[in-house]
């Protein structure tokens, strides 16, 4: 299999197995959707989703968020861990929206990446699920998986949005990169592979990954 064959047959089986991917991370809004990606960050998106309601019921503007103590904020959010960066970085982000944009996420990367807490990868999410940019957010999942379908050579997060946005078509990014996830956390997940599972690995895979996990 040609590596073109190879990404094709991987966007065809990963647009049979999830055709509409929903976004993980529960929101309402770009702004919901900013906090609830920045809280993701060594922190699985379940825990998130059952934190967010609380703190969104509490504050779901910035204009609401900068009233609340950065404490208040702090022990809401303390199950997703590194609250007190996080919440210190919520608040000063709260701040600066309407400092600087007047209470509006803004629409580009640049302004996105400006704001605390937020990178490349939380600027990606958002430009991505909340305006339909085309975007590649690389998650451990993608990293991972792109490594072992031989598509990446796994040095870095940065080397491999490179490689997938590289190999796949621009119209694809938004919903492949979910799509990747779902395939990874259902499939392949980094322990605990199933080899009988992972159909993508038996047929894409780099060739020591299949002798590190083939029975």
């Amino acid at each position: 299999m040609t590596k073109t064959e190879k990404v094709q047959y991987i966007m065809d089986e990963l647009q049979r197995l999830y055709p509409d991917p929903p976004v993980p991370l529960d929101h309402s809004d770009p702004y919901t959707l900013l906090i609830a990606v920045l809280l993701s960050a060594q922190c699985t998106d379940e825990r998130v989703n059952l934190i967010t309601p609380a703190l969104f019921s509490a504050a779901s503007t910035p204009e609401k968020m900068v009233k609340l103590e950065v404490e208040t904020i702090r022990s809401i959010i303390r199950p997703c861990g590194l609250s007190p960066a996080k919440s210190k970085n919520i608040h000063r982000l709260s701040e600066m929206l309407i400092e600087e944009h007047a209470g509006v996420v803004p629409q580009s990367f640049e302004e996105l990446e400006n704001l605390p807490g937020v990178g490349h990868k939380t600027a990606s999410v958002v430009m991505a699920q909340a305006f339909g940019v085309p975007s590649f957010p690389v998650d451990t999942h993608i990293h991972r998986l792109m490594y072992r379908w031989g598509l990446s050579n796994g040095k870095n997060v940065e080397q491999t949005e490179r490689d997938a946005k590289r190999l796949f078509p621009e119209s694809r990014w938004n919903d492949l990169h979910l799509q990747i996830i779902f395939y990874g956390r259902e499939y392949s997940p980094a322990r605990g592979l199933k080899w009988e599972k992972d159909f993508l690995l038996r047929q894409c895979g780099r060739s020591t990954e299949i002798r590190k996990w083939q029975p």
